[in-house]
């Protein structure tokens, strides 16, 4: 039992190595000190993300303003419709990296959930390392000059009154920068997590079936009225 005990908790907490383990040593300190860059990139992207997703508010406000002007006074703007679509582009673009974090970003659980620990944290490996990083470097190597042309150019909306569309094309760049950064802390951290330096977010996780589950528990007791 005592046997068992301790090897279920080196699995969670990294320990100085034995001196035949040197190479483990060294390479725990590495990730350690590599630990402390992802849990500042994380709280960056998270400052962010929760201040950003504030402009949902915003754009409904906008929305309902000029729903109620156009119905009213018969008078609209284009600037007004494209400032939604603007305020929607940044709370996307800019709040994809905290959605990352939080592992809210689409996954096909019903496979992904039925394979063993191990699996999972290579798959996500593999995934963040040969698609995610890939994906945002390109994006961002062809966004840049997008941006910068636009800018040079003072480029305007193609509808009368329209808002500048310089703003909303830094958008691209600046969300997958954040991506990029993230997605660098998500190696960083599945990296640790293989290596037993923190323990697996997987082994708790719910199922997309008993995400549902719960979804449909909740909603099911708030519908349902209170006996006196």
């Amino acid at each position: 039992m005592r046997h068992r005990l301790k090897k279920s908790a080196c699995r969670l907490l990294w320990v100085p190595a034995e001196p035949s383990n040197a190479g483990a040593h060294s390479g725990g300190w590495g990730l350690q000190s590599l630990l402390k860059l992802s849990r500042a990139i994380d709280a960056f992207n998270t400052f962010v993300g929760r201040w950003v997703s504030w402009l949902i508010v915003i754009a409904v406000i906008i929305s309902a303003t000029n729903a109620v002007i156009r119905k009213v006074f018969d008078v609209s703007s284009n600037a007004y419709l494209e400032l939604q679509w603007v305020l929607f582009s940044a709370v996307f673009l800019l709040c994809a990296p905290w959605a990352l974090i939080n592992g809210e970003h689409i996954k096909i659980d019903i496979i992904n959930h039925t394979l063993p620990l191990k699996v999972r944290s290579w798959i996500d490996m593999i995934g963040h390392v040969l698609f995610l990083v890939p994906f945002c470097v390109i994006l961002i190597w062809t966004s840049v000059p997008f941006f910068i042309v636009s800018y040079n150019q003072n480029e305007q909306s193609f509808s009368a009154g329209g808002l500048p569309q310089w703003p909303a094309k830094s958008l691209i760049m600046i969300g997958l920068t954040l991506l990029l950064v993230q997605a660098v802390s998500e190696i960083i951290k599945r990296a640790a997590v293989m290596k037993g330096l923190l323990p697996d977010p997987n082994a708790h996780a719910l199922s997309a079936h008993e995400i549902a589950e719960l979804e449909a528990l909740k909603l099911a007791q708030a519908i349902t009225p209170e006996k006196p």
